[in-house]
């Protein structure tokens, strides 16, 4: 297995389409900073604009409410960029005509898929590293940290400095599975398909119809709603909100709705482990002519 692994990453890593995501994370979030730091007065007066006079620009205006912003921008659009990569995993090969080739080996057919899938997954977690150094450790350096101010819905959160980072780590550990997810998704598209066109296609059609869907908040879409991994997917805020007790006294380090954050982590799960099982169940019985 580990053989076969190190073989998919040299093999992931020597396409150029691996690196476009890389590319286009960096000039986004390069591109966010620069304007955050041009114009982030403006923008805090603009949140500030429901709620009055509240002198809380310098909390603002930090690396920690940045890297916030960033996250809720980029891991809308970060799945659509490992559906770049995984999406094309087999499919890209049976095109090519080197997965029969391979499957030809002394090598049981599962073992090659997930050593397929476990390159993808060592690709999605590269990717979402690279974007924690930019946007939370290149955020701070700019901007400096202070307490982290984030405006809910009906209330107003404000989680101390000493205990934010922490709370970035589970998210993007979070963050992690959901995009695991996507690439499960893509991984069993890619082995209905002999070439990556409509995998990577239909992988980035399903997201947007279900991000659709979990954003309309329609009654009649009401029991589907939680079922969807896109609706899932956001629920890294739950880990930027806090108890309060009886008195109105914030909990310090307390998560608000932890059985939300379980239930998401069970439900990706369960996408992970079906389409993975699908894929290697596919594959097992799939006659590879070309």
């Amino acid at each position: 297995m580990w053989q076969l692994l190190q073989i998919e990453l040299y093999k992931t890593f020597r396409r150029p389409r691996t690196y476009i995501a890389f590319g286009a994370i960096a000039a986004l979030i390069i591109l966010l900073q620069f304007g955050l730091k041009v114009d982030g007065e403006e923008y805090a007066s603009f949140m500030l604009q429901s709620i009055g006079n509240f002198d809380v620009q310098g909390k603002m205006l930090n690396g920690y409410m940045v890297c916030y912003i960033i996250l809720q921008l980029m891991l809308v659009h970060v799945p659509l960029l490992v559906t770049l990569v995984a999406a094309d995993m087999i499919s890209g090969e049976a095109n090519i005509g080197t997965l029969r080739l391979m499957l030809s080996k002394p090598y049981s057919r599962t073992s090659v898929v997930l050593a397929k899938f476990f390159a993808t997954c060592v690709y999605t977690l590269l990717l979402l590293i690279w974007v924690a150094v930019l946007a939370l450790f290149v955020s701070v350096v700019i901007f400096g940290t202070s307490d982290l101010f984030l405006m809910k819905t009906e209330y107003i959160v404000i989680i101390k400095e000493d205990d934010i980072f922490w709370r970035y780590c589970c998210a993007f550990g979070f963050a992690f599975i959901s995009l695991v997810t996507v690439a499960a998704l893509g991984f069993f598209l890619s082995a209905l398909a002999d070439n990556s066109i409509g995998p990577i296609v239909a992988t980035m059609s399903i997201i947007i119809l279900f991000t659709v869907l979990s954003t309309l908040n329609l009654p009649v879409f009401d029991a589907l709603n939680p079922y969807l991994f896109t609706t899932q997917m956001v629920i890294w805020k739950e880990f930027f909100d806090e108890k309060v007790t009886a008195n109105n006294e914030v909990i310090i380090g307390s998560i608000q709705d932890l059985p939300a954050i379980i239930h998401a982590l069970i439900v990706l799960s369960v996408y992970i482990i079906v389409l993975i099982s699908a894929t290697v169940f596919i594959m097992r019985r799939k006659d590879i002519l070309s």
